[in-house]
């Protein structure tokens, strides 16, 4: 007999069936009277007959033409069956159009049903449409934006801007928006979200539409469409990129059904009823049992019902089997029929292995079925299972979720079923991974979570700068109990989270036992190379977002699997007491290089794969005894990786294209109804052969590529002196026993896996707790608005009331939504994973640093995870769980500290990415005093060298990072620089949600208090004052990035000056605005370290017995002159920009930038000695750009004559120092607005008593010096002036050219270049130069 609905013709499995001559032999375990009455009872009939007739006898031998006849019985006709429904045209089955009913570029299912858009707006029609009656379909949200699902005509025309719904004879409902569409748009229905699913209802005898979400209709939405001759209606959709659904027009089961509207595909109304009569015969023989001494039957209940093997009850089951097989390879059999018998099962309660029934009949399926048959009856059981699972909506006991897990779990326990679904179907098409998710309800009301949490509250304290306080002082009884009774709803959600999560890890469990071997090769060591798989096609499709798994599916899938992995570790360490726990997990770094494992085309430390196979091959040799084969390093070359690459780029089918352009569905979609999979594989980097004979320390292992699904158990936990995963241990790794090594590679994948897409799903969740903090900050100030409202104005009132009402509802919404989201994401539970795992990259990273050369094989997602999980416990898990609290806290951080102190300029790093991502995460670590502190916890040793990579020079490396670090040291110690946050800032929100993980920490981090680090600025004075040439060249890069800084920022507010005079409307571009406001940040930087190495090492620049201190000093001076004389003159470019007051110009004030400049000016004409303070007036005054005025302008006294500036200066011609900018001053206009001059008096909240009276002191200071230079001072010819500056009289000789300047400009040249000024010549030496006397 041919199998009906297999796909191919087989022959059955033959049952041998007793004949005449064998009947004695056949029955001997059962008479004849009691089998009849044995299979009367399992088949009754079901006629009714107007007298009891007396029963035929039943044999084996008439069952068949007996089972025949009663699966006959109610058969509709085969002509009634086929004819076509009025109403309806099109064939059958439904599918979408994808040949010619489509507009755009889409993704389509290999079944027709999914579709996912990849275009600006995609439409899609189905292949039937309805003329008359009442139709209905259902389509499946797999995700929540812009979509418009409906109806439309032939006549409907669409383009990547109009779809269902924007032409007249197209009706739609988008539940993104919320509004219905027909050429116009109004407000219906509600709000979809992933997960949801909507019935589309068209009524063509009334002319109307309705919409349902989740089985609740959302009302008509439109009423008397147009209908008559020539006049069709397609199911139809337009989706927006990325989007994607699954249709259901028949060929699953409604899920939910609505009277008196067919689905548009026929159910297999036959076939169903044959089903249902085998099932039922199926349960007779589970619940009837033969007492063969009492020769009678016997009622049993059957979940106590076993497989022992009895010749009657198999040849009563294989008769049944012969005709139940084939109908359950259908998905509408199986899910209707199949999916809810088995469902029923594990109704009673109970755990999952007291239901041992569904084992026996799994067993029952494959004695019975052929292959085929039971692999696609699985196959198609899983994926309604599934659909099942995800479309589920969300009740407050979770119930439909926990009673399809559990199906799942029973399903899964049966040993051949779990193999053959890990072979065939997971992470493949079942893409099981969405069994560990748990979906968010975006709408509570629905979910029950009203009455789970009836009880709301939120924070209604904050301090100064609306940030919330943890445990407020003067909270109120009643808030109390507001806060106490939301914390215990929170709890009951979070048990009923916790019963779904425990199956979860359970089916997770099951999949990683490594025992059931008796059917082959067990089943972790298939999961183990599905998995990796799995994140091989995510890691090389990041860049097509539609190719991969949706990220909240990964977040959940990690910590599940985190738990499944510790048991399982922890399990295996109790039978080797020796190994290391879970807890003090790491993966060895031989991983990294043996090529055990495949780590794709991930970037390592050390650049290229290819490039560190042959330039460590030697280092390879001598520390791991592991020789590459030379035939593998000239296949890996890096012309074969361009040439592989390219092919592999052209090869990878994210889905076929099918006929007019519209393209089959990629490999992993989120859709639901998941296609089949078209996997790609790219080469392993480098593997090794299992030697022929046990190794020894001493031998050296030559190593080949070897595929991941070619490896063994074998290859991965080693036999016989083989030591699998492990093989090339280094000299510096200790021989310490580890678990089973199939799990190192997991938690391998795991920080892979969390470094790809969990930690960025993190950051975007923590969205609903800033939601929450905004709303009651506005609903706070509102009630204090409403409090202070005057009676006589009851229109304000109102307005106020409704404000108030709005928020709070707003409020008990997302405070219900946050409870959910903290149970599931932010939980205690979530955020000691993410600690564990942070331990695993600090442990692994730390053994790989002791390999020497060798830590350039390790991946650099190892150091990402590590920096990435140490910003979300510190950002994303409080308030709710602190970071203090974990268990090692401060060890971690210490550990963490020495990591990124000595690898952000580790020369094996090569990578750009990553070294900056070391230094940013530096920068963050300095602004925190836990994480300061624990970076002076590390040796002092590897504090002096961080702070030795800090001075380097900033040229040809990312300073600026650099400098932020020094100026975190340094911050709280400076002149009016012990500020939380600028005076002018105190009202705006440095939150940047937008940024990423690492420049969001610096964002926040720069508004951190001051926690200057003592210590560290004793390593830096030590390093500063003891090696000189150091000193010299840090200080000379610093001035050079102040000159770029600061003359780009003038030039900029320049080009914003004349933008903002213009008579016509103009827009300044938010860019040039943002990187202005950096260069003007940067240039504040700059000068807090310049005040920094001033206080610190002052000899640097006093000491003019040091080389290049004079130098050094006059740079100073000139660059502090030009600094205070473009930001303090008159009605000046600075002033006017200040004034206009731009988004994106905020930070630009007088205060950061002239406090810093008093802070240097301050420490060398105050604070030091005599004979420094002389030299440093000297120079100062000097300067052709000193003005005095500029120093008065620091207290308020600005409005005196400009005029009265050092006699050298008014003498001087105009200077284009080494700013270099020839930047006119902008003159300003009749309208300018008056504005009060800047004084160090005003801000008595930043600026101590003991600091104003320094300034002042240096000020009459400066005005004395000033009189005298004045005075003393001989007038100097024009011929006598140095021709490069003019500001200074020649004083020095070029050899051996002999030409002449005075000694700043020739020292200042020669730190960057040898040749002469004016002939090019190369300078071998300076002599000073005086003027001969006069004849």
């Amino acid at each position: 007999m041919s199998s009906k609905g297999g796909g191919t013709a087989l022959t059955r499995r033959n049952y041998r069936l007793a004949s005449d001559t064998d009947k004695p032999k056949a029955t001997g375990i059962v008479n004849e009277k009691l089998l009849s009455d044995y299979l009367h009872h399992v088949f009754p009939c079901t006629k009714q007959t107007p007298a009891p007739a007396p029963r035929k006898p039943l044999g084996f031998q008439e069952l068949g033409a007996h089972l025949e006849r009663l699966l006959s019985e109610g058969e509709p006709a085969e002509e009634s069956a086929d004819q076509p429904l009025e109403g309806r045209l099109g064939p059958q089955p439904v599918v979408l159009d994808h040949t010619s009913g489509f507009e755009g570029l889409l993704f389509v299912d290999d079944d027709l049903l999914g579709v996912i858009g990849h275009s600006n707006f995609s439409s899609i029609r189905a292949t039937t449409c309805v003329y008359k009656g009442k139709w209905a379909y259902e389509v499946l949200i797999s995700s929540q934006g812009l979509m418009q699902i409906g109806w439309c005509t032939l006549n409907c025309r669409f383009n990547q801007e109009e779809g269902v719904g924007d032409t007249p004879d197209s009706y739609a409902y988008d539940g993104n928006r919320v509004r219905k569409w027909n050429v116009t748009t109004t407000n219906y229905g509600k709000s979809w979200a992933a997960g949801d699913i909507v019935s589309c209802l068209i009524d063509l005898d009334e002319g109307t539409i309705t919409f349902c979400l989740n089985g609740q209709s959302l009302g008509t939405a439109f009423t008397s469409i147009k209908t008559g001759p020539g006049v069709a209606y397609f199911p139809a959709i337009s989706l927006s990129f990325k989007e994607s659904v699954a249709f259901n027009f028949g060929s699953r089961p409604l899920r939910y059904p609505a009277d008196g509207y067919l689905p548009l595909q026929n159910p297999p109304t036959a076939d169903l009823v044959k089903a249902h009569k085998l099932l039922g015969y199926i349960k007779n023989v589970l619940s009837t049992s033969i007492d063969t001494q009492e020769e009678r039957l016997l009622e049993m209940d059957c979940s106590s019902w076993r497989l022992h093997g009895e010749a009657t009850v198999l040849i009563t089951l294989a008769h049944i089997f012969n005709h139940f097989a084939p109908l359950m390879c259908k998905v509408y059999l199986v899910e209707d029929v199949l999916m809810n018998f088995l469902l029923g099962i594990l109704e009673g309660g109970g755990s999952v292995d007291e239901h041992q029934l569904i084992q026996q009949l799994l067993d029952l399926f494959w004695l019975l079925m052929e292959d085929y048959e039971v692999n696609e009856c699985l196959k198609q059981l899983m994926m309604s299972l599934l659909r099942a699972y995800r479309f589920s909506p969300i009740i407050p006991d979770l119930g439909f979720q926990i009673h399809y897990l559990r199906l799942t779990t029973a399903i899964l326990h049966h040993e051949k079923s779990r193999k053959y679904l890990l072979n065939n179907f997971t992470f493949d098409v079942l893409r099981s991974v969405v069994f560990f998710y748990i979906k968010t309800p975006l709408r509570v009301k629905e979910a029950g979570l009203e009455e789970l949490i009836p009880t709301t509250w939120w924070p209604t304290h904050f301090d100064k700068e609306g940030k919330d306080e943890r445990e407020p002082k003067d909270e109120s009884a009643e808030e109390r109990l507001r806060r106490r009774a939301y914390e215990r709803g929170c709890q009951r959600l979070k048990k009923r989270i916790e019963v779904v999560e425990e199956l979860q890890v359970q089916i997770l469990k099951l999949l990683l036992n490594n025992k059931d071997r008796t059917t082959g090769e067990a089943s972790r060591y298939i999961f183990l190379n599905k998995f990796r798989k799995f994140l091989q096609e995510n890691a090389s499709n990041r860049g097509h977002p539609t190719a991969l798994c949706p990220p909240e599916y990964m977040v959940c899938f990690l910590h599940r699997l985190i738990t499944a992995v510790r048991a399982s570790w922890d399990d295996g360490m109790r039978k080797s007491t020796s190994s290391i726990r879970s807890e003090e997990a790491y993966v060895p770094p031989q991983l990294f290089y043996n090529g055990k494992v495949d780590y794709f085309d991930l970037q390592r430390l050390g650049g290229l794969l290819s490039h560190l196979k042959k330039t460590l091959k030697d280092d390879l040799a001598s520390k791991a005894n592991i020789i590459i084969d030379p035939a593998e390093i000239q296949a890996t070359s890096m012309d074969d990786l361009d040439e592989d690459e390219e092919s592999g780029a052209a090869q990878r089918p994210f889905g076929a294209a099918a006929m007019g352009g519209a393209l089959a569905r990629p490999t992993w979609l989120s859709s639901p109804t998941l296609g089949r999979a078209n996997r790609f594989l790219s080469t392993a980097a480098v593997s090794l052969m299992t030697p022929r004979r046990p190794l020894t320390q001493p031998e050296k292992v030559k190593v080949r590529t070897l595929a991941v699904e070619q490896r063994t158990e074998e290859d991965i936990e080693g036999s016989h002196g083989n030591d699998g995963l492990l093989l090339g241990r280094p000299l510096a790794e200790p021989n310490q026993p580890m678990a089973d090594k199939s799990l190192l590679e997991i938690v391998d994948g795991i920080v892979m896996m969390y470094n790809l897409s969990v930690h960025q799903q993190l950051g975007k969740m923590v969205v609903v707790s800033d939601d929450v903090h905004e709303y009651a900050v506005a609903l706070k100030d509102t009630e204090e608005k409403i409090a202070r409202c005057p009676a006589r104005r009851p229109d304000i009132l109102d307005e106020l009331q409704k404000s108030q009402k709005v928020f709070a509802e707003k409020l008990n919404h997302l405070c219900r939504r946050l409870a959910w989201i903290n149970a599931t994401i932010y939980s205690k539970e979530k955020m000691l994973d993410v600690y564990w795992l942070l331990c695993v990259c600090i442990r692994t990273i730390e053994h790989a640093d002791n390999t020497g050369s060798l830590f350039a094989f390790a991946p650099e997602f190892y150091l990402s995870a590590a920096m990435n999980a140490y910003s979300a416990l510190k950002n994303y898990f409080s308030p709710a769980n602190s970071m203090e609290d974990l268990p090692g806290y401060e060890e971690t951080l210490t550990q963490l500290a020495a990591i990124l102190a000595k690898h952000f300029a580790d020369p094996r790093i090569v990578g750009t990415d990553i070294k900056d991502s070391l230094m940013q995460a530096l920068a963050s670590y300095v602004c925190y005093p836990q994480s300061l502190r624990a970076v002076e916890r590390i040796p002092e040793e590897q504090r002096v060298a961080m702070m030795r990579n800090l001075l380097a020079p900033y040229e040809q490396r990312p300073w600026a990072q650099t400098n932020w670090i020094l100026v975190r040291l340094w911050r709280g110690c400076g002149f009016g620089y012990r500020y939380t946050r600028l005076p002018h800032l105190l009202k705006t929100k440095p939150e940047d949600a937008n940024l990423p993980s690492l420049q969001r920490d610096l964002s926040v981090a720069s508004f951190q208090k001051p926690c200057p680090s003592l210590l560290l600025q004793g390593h830096m004075a030590e390093l500063l004052s003891v090696d000189k040439d150091m000193a010299a060249s840090f200080l000379n890069s610093v001035l050079n990035q102040l000159n770029w800084a600061f003359s780009e920022f003038i030039g900029m507010i320049q080009e914003i000056q004349q933008a903002a005079e213009r008579p016509e409307r103009n827009f300044v571009d938010t860019r040039q605005l943002k990187v202005c406001a950096t260069c003007f940040d940067l240039s504040v930087s700059l000068l807090r370290v310049l005040e920094m190495t001033v206080t610190l090492v002052p000899e640097i620049f006093l000491d003019w017995t040091r080389p290049s201190a004079e130098l050094l000093l006059r740079r100073l001076a000139q660059l502090l002159n030009q600094v205070l004389n473009r930001v303090t003159a008159e009605k000046n470019l600075f002033d006017r920009v200040v004034n206009l007051r731009l988004p994106g110009l905020e930070s630009v004030d007088h205060y950061p930038i002239l406090v810093a400049v008093t802070g240097i000016l301050v420490r060398i004409l105050v604070d030091g000695d005599r004979q420094g303070i002389s030299r440093a007036a000297s120079v100062l005054l000097s300067d052709p750009c000193f003005q005095l005025h500029s120093i008065q302008h620091l207290l308020g006294e600005g409005g005196g004559d400009p005029s009265a500036v050092s006699a050298t200066a008014s003498r001087a011609r105009p200077v284009v120092g080494s700013l270099g900018s020839g930047v006119a001053p902008v003159i300003p206009s009749a309208a300018s607005v008056e504005r009060k001059h800047f004084s160090l008096h005003a801000y008595t909240d930043y600026i101590s008593e003991e600091e104003k009276q320094k300034v002042e002191r240096m000020l009459a200071f400066l005005t004395e010096e000033s009189k005298q230079a004045a005075a003393s001072t001989a007038p100097t010819s024009e011929e006598d002036l140095c021709p490069i500056c003019y500001a200074h009289s020649i004083s020095a000789v070029f050899k051996p050219c002999s030409h002449k300047s005075c000694k700043a400009c020739i020292n200042q040249h020669l730190m960057n270049n040898k040749d002469c000024f004016f002939c090019k010549a190369t300078i071998t030496g300076v002599e000073d130069y005086s003027k001969p006397a006069a004849s």
